[in-house]
């Protein structure tokens, strides 16, 4: 049976429901296809992505990084994630945007520091001996608090596991059974047991469990003996490196209430030490490093503090690639009075590759609604697709794409089973678009408070 993977996924900024159909740059032999791994036109841009993607994978786009420009809605996220999935499937993605490194709590070199370190994974692979099987039953043990008479303490439990080919009853520590409880193990489950350290991963919902809990896979019976020798995958960032060695230090409090106060800012210290110890298993060869994308939108959001910062982190030995975007043309750089390109200094602009989009035409904004509308399940009539490119070309293409839910749901309180021209001209008369939005505001100007 192939190695179990166990993924730790911290950021929340790595998952884009508007981005999902993304899965790469659309290039196939060479050549950037029209349509392709979710994206529509922009083959310029992609094309120049690509050349990216290649200098990466050569090691030759060390001390630069990436600027996408653009007017809104023209694919920059979408650009930066697609370079990201032609890296790897397991290429950490990270998205930040200029504006959320101005916070009350922590530094904006510590927020810079921290994303970047989120976007370097580290694959950790090694050969352990485990107990694996489905859960069959379980039966904790508890014994009287040795301080309070009214509360009771867990001492252990006994378990039975099961494979396709073997049963055994375990009798484990209190230390595993306290892991059982807090991961809401229960019978049918496939767990995992480091005999070493104690670990217990709950796999997943095995056969003999019903299928009640949509946060947990449906996996197959593990094959051969519950008790054996396992190659094991780990992923962390440096980021998890970082945050474990704080802890280990005291500077993360004590869980309360369910939550770990984080500290407010990790000293150079542990991050050097954590350096060294990644340094360490790389060489030893049994870990992967994994350099990822930290995109940053709306740079031009960001202060000429924190671009000197970002040109320096550039150049250190554990860098991800630093993919940015703007819309901006001309603008002031925050904490100065100076106007630059993009409001980017020009120091920072010498390290960067530009990459330019464009506004999408007709036949793209037709072809890019079809697919969202594929992939959320959203029935569309020749004449409903006719009208929503109209509007994606009149007023804008993110407008056009936010119409098509409440649209099916008008459809379906219908009782029709696609959308039609009529449910997108009627929630158009509920949810206008910028521009209409606009147009109404001039309408009533002396009537709004100034």
């Amino acid at each position: 049976m192939s190695s179990i993977k166990i993924e730790e996924v911290k950021t929340s900024l790595e998952r884009f429901a508007a981005h999902s159909h993304i899965k790469g740059l659309g290039v196939r032999d060479g050549k950037v296809q029209f349509v392709a791994d979710g994206f529509v036109g922009q083959t310029e841009a992609r094309e120049a992505a690509y050349i990216i993607v290649q200098m990466i994978k050569e090691g030759k786009f060390a001390g630069r990084g990436v600027l996408i420009v653009g007017p809104p809605g023209t694919g920059k996220t979408a650009l930066a994630l697609g370079i990201a999935r032609e890296l790897g499937p397991e290429t950490p993605f990270v998205a930040i945007s200029g504006g959320e490194i101005y916070s009350l709590e922590v530094k904006k070199s510590e927020f810079l520091m921290r994303a970047l370190r989120r976007a370097i994974g580290i694959r950790i692979r090694e050969w352990r001996k485990v107990y694996e099987g489905e859960l069959r039953s379980i039966d904790i043990r508890y014994g009287r608090h040795p301080y309070n008479p009214y509360l009771q303490r867990v001492l252990g439990a006994t378990i039975k596991l099961r494979t396709r080919d073997e049963e055994k009853t375990l009798r484990v520590p209190a230390e595993i059974a306290q892991q059982l409880i807090e991961l809401g193990v229960e019978e049918g489950d496939v767990i995992m047991i480091d005999e070493e350290t104690g670990a217990v991963s709950l796999v997943g919902r095995g056969e003999g469990g019903e299928q009640y809990d949509v946060g947990r896979r449906r996996i197959e019976l593990p094959k051969g003996p519950v008790y054996k020798e396992k190659e094991i995958v780990r992923f962390y960032t440096l980021h998890d490196v970082d945050m474990s060695l704080a802890r280990q230090r005291g500077l993360i409090s004590a869980m309360l209430f369910g939550f770990a106060e984080e500290v407010k800012e990790i000293p150079e210290e542990i991050r050097r030490q954590s350096d060294e110890i990644v340094k360490k298993v790389l060489e030893e060869g049994k870990a992967e490093l994994v350099p990822g994308v930290l995109f940053i939108d709306d740079v031009h959001l960001l202060d000429i503090e924190s671009f000197s910062f970002l040109m320096r982190a550039m150049e250190t030995e554990f860098a991800p690639i630093i993919i940015m975007a703007t819309n901006r043309g001309i603008a002031r750089i925050r904490g100065t009075d100076i106007e630059a390109p993009h409001g980017i200094p020009q120091d920072m602009l010498d390290r960067l590759v530009i990459i330019r989009t464009r506004p999408y035409t007709a036949e793209e904004i037709r072809e890019i609604i079809s697919i969202k509308a594929n992939e959320q399940k959203v029935p569309l009539t020749k004449e409903a697709l006719d009208l929503l490119t109209s509007i994606g070309v009149d007023h804008s293409l993110r407008y056009a794409l936010q119409l098509l839910t409440p649209a099916y749901i008008v459809a379906k309180e219908r009782g029709k089973g696609s959308v039609g021209r009529e449910e997108i001209e009627e929630v158009r008369r509920h949810f206008v678009s910028v521009k209409e939005s606009v147009e109404y505001v001039k309408s009533l100007e002396e009537k709004f408070l100034r």
